[in-house]
């Protein structure tokens, strides 16, 4: 293949996958700017019970369940992909939908509450990887495809001798700025 017609092809390429994923790159530049300006949206919390004598041990096999039968307990219909655990915390995941938080008290009592986020909360939980499982693995595929989208595009600039030194000159300048700001001001 000619150096022409391979550089169509990565042309085609790089253009049909930027269109594929414009939409997450819409959603990324949006919701990082928004984060950044402070506007992250809000969760309503509404506290649950959690049944006395409840025990809640995140080592156990049978966590899931016993967070269902929490849910159950309180009349939830919110399902979840997995459990975030921390010390003397569960959170259901997603958090990009309706889910719930249990804590632990000093006491080893358990409490709980049950959130639901606005839209802005629930895009900016999408942008941070908290979505469902199935949207993360999407989300992974994206972070590849933009890599190769924009090392397509690096590698199409150098190719065209029109191009070349507008590639290069960009390169080199962004990538200054990105050193400055990000380690030396």
């Amino acid at each position: 293949m000619g150096k022409a017609k391979t550089r169509n092809f990565l042309v085609k390429c790089h253009l049909w996958a930027a269109g594929l994923l414009a939409p997450l790159f819409i959603l990324v530049a949006y919701t990082g700017g928004a984060y950044l300006l402070d506007y992250k949206g809000e969760v309503v919390e509404t506290p649950i019970t959690v049944p006395e004598g409840t025990l809640l041990d995140p080592d156990s096999a049978s966590i899931e369940e016993d967070v269902h039968a929490v849910l159950a307990a309180n009349d939830l219909d919110i399902g979840f992909d997995y459990l975030r655990m921390r010390p003397g915390s569960i959170m259901t995941r997603p958090t990009s939908r309706d889910y719930v938080v249990l804590s632990q008290g000093e006491d080893g009592a358990w409490t709980g509450t049950f959130n639901q986020p606005d839209l802005q909360y629930s895009l900016i939980e999408l942008h941070k990887g908290h979505g469902p499982q199935l949207y993360r693995y999407y989300q992974i595929l994206a972070a590849i495809v933009l890599f190769l989208v924009v090392l397509g595009g690096l590698i199409v600039g150098w190719m065209a001798p029109g191009y070349r030194r507008a590639t290069t000159i960009g390169l080199g300048s962004g990538t200054v700025v990105f050193a400055m700001l990000a380690f030396v001001l």
